[in-house]
Formats: structure tokens, sequence, C-alpha cells
């Protein structure tokens, strides 16, 4: 019997080892993976450095940014979140949507448009006009010339009118599309930008909205050029339109402000919003937006006047050119350390790169061997198979809470895998399953019972307890008889 019971007792014991295991590797080695010898690269935090040339910047308005459109790197900004009412930097939206609008098919640029008795709403006096008149007949494409070159009001309403019906409607229109851009800080309530206290927006709200603009390559063509001839109607002989962007155009200020890198966009001002401008320039291959809104013009010692808006915008632009390059912040060369590996009898660990490469636009005096490189691994350990060239996490480079992007972590080798210690895991795997623990718990338990209810019952049937108390009484009287 008690051969029986420690064959019993053994069965429920590995039983309960086998459910309990912590690892399928320690069935197969009693020796821990080593600790990595070598630290990672990163393993020293580094004070974040700053920029002399970043701090040196200073624009005189009342909000500005820089951007470079390639990259979507911001330059500079100062009050860029602040909420500013935009002037007449509100045509450029009025242009996109009636452009988005031709490529739609809805309409075409040579359609011909009859100026309606409503062209003038919600324009008061002051306001930046072409003499555009009810009747007038003009074509879609002059009609864009004469919103984002002269600034003309009234043209905002006809474009408005032709490409969504109504005014009202197309104001709607230019609010979803202001959604849809990420202009969070932007609400329109007309077409043109004529001062309202409900139509507003923010300097990097307006570089979103130039920056889908200048996609178009008809908005390019037209805020680059310094003027346009219109047809001859029957209220105006042919005549000559130009360019308000004096970085563009010298009809206004000479040749003060041209600057050779322009290709755009709008100027717009009033005495709510003062003095702004949304520009554009292209050089050496790169593209840049320059926003500056609320600048002055003050009046000089000599009585000459300095158009801020213009010249501000030119430091910028210019400071945004020569003061920046591509520099290469990490590549596949960055080794990250090894991670402990699983299931295989090759290694126990396996090394881990960055694959590809991480450029920024930087400041020239930033050094990028100064930043801060955090590598992430997306796992404790891997478990064999492990490809070579497999993701196992990632690396960021940041410079203070400036963070610059993140590169995938590659496994630099492959591991194969060990069948017995990959057999060995689904057996753990198996009995750690919480319907498997529960069952094994059952069985005991009935084994248990079982076994108890042996002792206590199969001991008393088979020393007598089965057989009837006068049968033994005969034998022994039995015996006694025959002495």
């Amino acid at each position: 019997m008690k051969k029986y019971l420690c064959r019993i007792g053994s069965f429920l014991l590995a039983l309960a080892l086998t459910a309990g295991l912590g690892s399928p590797a320690a069935l197969a080695s009693s020796t821990p993976p080593p600790v990595t010898e070598t630290p990672s690269p990163a393993a020293t935090a580094k004070e974040p450095v700053e920029s002399e040339i970043l701090n040196s910047m200073q624009v005189e308005a009342a909000a500005a940014i820089l951007v470079d459109v390639d990259t979507g790197a911001v330059l500079y900004e100062y009050n860029a979140q602040e909420q500013r009412y935009p002037a007449s930097i509100t045509k450029v939206m009025t242009a996109l949507l009636a452009l988005e609008a031709v490529d739609r098919g809805e309409i075409s640029l040579d359609q011909v448009v009859t100026l309606t008795d409503d062209l003038y709403q919600d324009i008061g006096e002051g306001g930046s006009s072409a003499d555009l008149r009810a009747g007038e007949q003009l074509s879609v494409l002059d009609l864009l010339y004469c919103v984002l070159l002269p600034s003309a009001n009234e043209a905002c309403n006809a474009l408005a009118q032709v490409t969504a019906g109504s005014i009202d409607a197309f104001v709607e229109r230019m609010n979803q599309r202001a959604q849809e851009l990420g202009m969070e800080g932007t609400h329109f309530t007309n077409t043109h930008g004529y001062h309202d206290a409900g139509h507003y927006t923010t300097a990097y709200d307006i570089y979103l909205m130039c920056r889908e603009a200048m996609e178009h390559e008809t908005f390019r063509t037209i805020t680059s050029s310094r003027s346009h001839d219109l047809p001859a109607t029957e209220f105006h002989e042919a005549r000559t339109i130009y360019d308000t962007n004096a970085l563009i155009s010298s009809w206004q200020y000479g040749s003060r402000y041209l600057y050779e890198y322009a290709t755009g966009i709008k100027t717009g001002s009033t005495p709510e919003a003062g003095y702004c401008l949304a520009s554009a320039a292209s050089k050496d291959g790169r593209d840049l937006i320059c926003v500056v809104l609320g600048a002055e013009n003050p009046v000089q010692a000599g009585g000459t006047t300095s158009r801020l808006q213009f010249s501000e915008s030119i430091r910028l632009l210019e400071w945004g050119f020569n003061s920046f390059s591509t520099k290469t912040l990490l590549d596949s060369t960055y080794f990250a350390g090894t991670i402990p590996v699983t299931l295989s009898r090759e290694t126990d660990r396996v090394g881990a790169q960055a694959s590809g490469t991480l450029e920024a636009l930087l400041p020239d005096d930033l050094d990028p061997a100064d930043f801060q490189i955090t590598p992430e691994f997306s796992a404790e350990s891997l478990a064999a198979p492990v490809e070579r060239g497999q993701v196992v996490g990632t690396v960021t480079v940041s410079n203070g809470d400036t963070v610059y992007g993140s590169l995938d972590l590659v496994a630099v080798d492959s591991v194969a895998r060990s069948e017995l210690l990959y057999r060995v895991d689904q057996i753990q795997r198996f009995f750690s399953l919480l319907w498997v623990r529960v069952a094994l718990i059952v069985l005991l338990a009935v084994v248990l019972v079982l076994v108890l209810r042996w002792l206590l019952f199969g001991r008393r049937r088979r020393y007598g307890g089965s057989r009837p108390a006068g049968r033994r009484r005969s034998r022994y009287s039995g015996r006694r008889r025959r002495r």
C-alpha cells in the first residue's frame, strides 16, 4: 500500500511542479542569462544645450512664425498661437477654396462670371478694391488675380458666389476647411478679412493655410506675379493691376523691399490688425513660409516710413536660409546594446542597432553629438527565433523638451530556436492557463478524496469488516471441540 501511495504522491507533485514552472529555460539550464557588460551609449543623461542663433533672433511684430516647408520644422515663432485679426491674408483661404473647386471640376478658370448686386456685402469704407461693378463680367482666373494682387474685397464675394452659390454658404466652407487643415484658432465671418470682432486666426494657422494653398500651381503663379492685365469690360478699359506685396512688386515702394527669393504670398492691413504679411521664399532648394502679424510702420527721423511687415519678413527669411543646415542626428551606426533571448541554445543575447537615418534642420551652432539619445526595447527579452532586421525597439533623439524624432532598433543577427526549449515552453504555457490550473486542483482534490476513502473503508473491508462475526466464532469453537 505504501508503494501505491508513493506513486500517487509523486504524480501529484509532478503536476504541481509542472503547473508552477517559471521559465522553460529552467528545465534545460540552471544558469541565468549574463548581464550586459557594456552599458548602452545613452545610459548617461545629457543636459540640454541652447542655441545662441535662436536666442538672438527677435522680430518687431505682435506675432510671427517661420517654417521650413519640406520638413515642417518651426525655425522661429513668437506668439504664433495667439489669436489675432488677419485682415486681407484671409483671401488666401478664399482663393484656396476656389482653386479646389476648379480641381473638382465644379468651376473652371476660364469660366465667365457676371458680378451681382451684393458684390460689396460686408465691406465698409476704406476697404481695398479693384473697382469692380455689378453686371461686369470677368473670368474666374481674372477674379483670382484681383483677389491676390490688389487685394480686391469685392472680387472675393464674386468668387464666393460662383463657387458656393452664396456668400454665406462660402463662409461656412471657409470655416469647415480651416478645421480640416488643423486651424484650431481660426474663425471666419467674411470672405475678405474686412474687420470683424469674430473674424480671427493665428500666425501658425495662417502658415497651415498658406502651405496648402502653395500646393496649387495657379496660386503660386499668381502670388509670384508683379502685375496682371485685365481685359476691357463694359465698365473699364483694359487695365493693369499690381501686387501689393513689396517683396514681389516695386509698384508701391520701389525696389526698397524687393526680395529676389520671394515666391508670394499675401499682404493684409487694418487699424485693428496692424500691418501683416504672409510670405514665401525659395533658395538653394529650400522653401520657407514666413508670417508676420501686427507690425507697425514707424516714421524715421528723416521722414521715411519703415514698412516693418516687409523688412522683418525679409530679415526672418534670410536668417532662416543662412543660419540653419540639415544635420544627421542618428544612423545605422548607432548600437544600442544587447537584449536577452530565450528558447535558443546558440546564444542568450542579440545586439540591436538603429535602422535608417534621422536628420533635422538645426541652427548651425548646435552639434547633434550633444543631444540626448534614448533607446527603448519593446520587451525585456525576445523569444527565438529572431530574424536579422527584426524590430526590437526604438531610439529617440531629443534636446531638452524638443524631440527630433525616432528610429527603429533592429536585431543585428538571426537567432535560431531550440525545439526542445520551445516544446518545454509550450508545456509551461499550457499548464499556466487558469482553467488548467483549476482542473489540476480539482483532480488533486478528487484523488485525495479517493485515497482517503480507500484508506478508511478499504482497510476495514480487508481485515474483517465484510465477514459476519458469527462465522468467525464458529471456526474458533470448532477447534475447541476437536481438542
